[in-house]
């Protein structure tokens, strides 16, 4: 018979228990959470909208050189593209066609005048006249000089005739040979002769002066006459309408053998070797602009820089047309009314509080930005400087660090508190 195992039971004290922290452990990451949880919902209670920060881009504030600047669209113009006119009325000639390449000094087209032929033939028959006129005058001044000459001669030779008469009558009358009457009227005679000498002299000066005078205006009013005839010849030579510079012909205004009145544009040469750029600003930078300004030119995949050399006096279609002068060498491949896009550099403004551009500079006016603090975005007050194509200087509202929303507030609806989920 098999015994029980009661003989090798044996009685064991009870160890002590150790207490567990576990409970104390999850106790206090229950608070924990309930406190994590009740500041997200009071973000979430604080904030009338929830948006995904997929839609939205965050920018941080920074700060340094802020360049103003301002990005507008353009064309290449040619620097050198001048209109020729009729320089009379006449028939037209064409000597070439739209988009003919030209040299300086080509005859292009020719306007047959009339008109002004027939004057030119009348000046020139006048001016032939005048010269004959002046060589006939020469000719009777030199005859009215030798005549005035001859007379004041004349009567010098009656003064000297006069004088040897008195010296025979003062010797006479000394040695009592003649009467003193003989020798007073000799005396007369030598004052007389004297005083016709005197006047003859004078005389013969005048009339030299006078001819002279004489031929002196029939010469100015040659030369008056060479002067009009050389401007009619002029203007018939401007009747062969010469290119004033190496080009192409842009444009035709008139058809061959059409009849044309003084002053109609007859054609445009464009000089392709000199291009500039003209810019379309808008009207908010008219108060802006300057002469000298750098702008930056981009054709293509090619950057050039260029100054501003003119801008327009007068606004048209709230545009405001400068012009941009290439510095040094203009870009190769450039074609007469290409689109470009150019940067041009208003000024430069170190050490300011700046951030990235985005849609919230246009919205509420550029007076409110939504700042990120702990996943809410908070609107704020803030006011802005001077803005680039890039940047925008922030003066108010924020501090280097911060982060913005600068893109994508149009969903907001002007909630005072945005809540970003991730």
């Amino acid at each position: 018979m098999i015994r029980d195992t009661s003989a090798q039971d044996r009685t064991l004290s009870q160890p002590p228990q150790v207490r567990s922290r576990r409970p104390l452990w999850l106790a206090g990451g229950a608070i924990a959470g309930v406190l994590t949880l009740g500041w997200l919902l009071s973000g979430w209670m604080g904030s009338s909208h929830s948006v995904s920060v997929e839609r939205l881009r965050i920018a941080e504030v920074g700060r340094g050189l802020l360049v103003r600047d301002a990005a507008v669209n353009g064309r290449v113009v040619a620097a050198v593209s001048p209109t020729l006119y009729a320089p009379a009325g006449g028939t037209v000639t064409l000597k070439i066609l739209a988009g003919d390449t030209v040299k300086r000094g080509d005859v292009m087209a020719v306007i047959d005048s009339p008109e002004l032929q027939n004057e030119l033939q009348r000046e020139q028959a006048t001016l032939a006249q005048l010269e004959a006129e002046v060589s006939r005058q020469r000719i009777l001044a030199q005859k009215a000089s030798l005549l005035a000459k001859r007379e004041a001669d004349d009567a010098e030779v009656t003064r000297l005739a006069a004088l040897r008469d008195l010296q025979r009558a003062q010797r006479g009358f000394e040695l009592g040979a003649i009467a003193e009457v003989e020798y007073l009227r000799a005396k007369d005679a030598m004052a007389s002769a004297d005083i016709r000498s005197k006047h003859a002299a004078t005389a013969a000066g005048l009339e030299t002066q006078d001819v002279g005078l004489a031929l002196k205006t029939q010469q100015q009013m040659l030369e008056r006459q060479r002067l009009l005839a050389a401007n009619l010849e002029r203007r018939v030579d401007e009747l062969n309408v010469r290119a004033p510079v190496d080009g192409i012909i842009g444009t035709l205004s008139v058809a061959d053998r059409a009849v044309v009145a003084p002053n109609t544009a007859l054609m445009t040469v464009v000089d392709l070797s000199r291009l500039e750029v003209e810019l379309e600003m808008p009207e908010t930078y008219a108060k802006d602009l300057g002469l000298g300004m750098t702008a930056e030119v981009r054709v293509g995949s090619v950057d050039a820089t260029g100054k501003i050399s003119a801008i327009s006096p007068e606004v048209v279609n709230n545009q405001v047309l400068a012009r941009v002068r290439f510095d040094g060498e203009q870009p190769p491949g450039l074609r007469q009314n290409q689109r470009l896009t150019a940067r041009v550099l208003f000024e430069e403004k170190p050490d300011v509080v700046k951030v990235a551009r985005g849609p919230f500079v246009e919205a509420a006016g550029g007076r409110y930005a939504y700042v990120v603090e702990g996943g809410i975005a908070v609107r704020r007050p803030i006011k802005l400087g001077a803005t680039s194509v890039a940047e925008v200087e922030i003066l108010e509202g924020v501090q280097p660090g911060e982060r913005i929303v600068i893109a994508g507030t149009d969903t907001f609806g002007d909630a005072e508190r945005v809540s970003i989920n991730d």
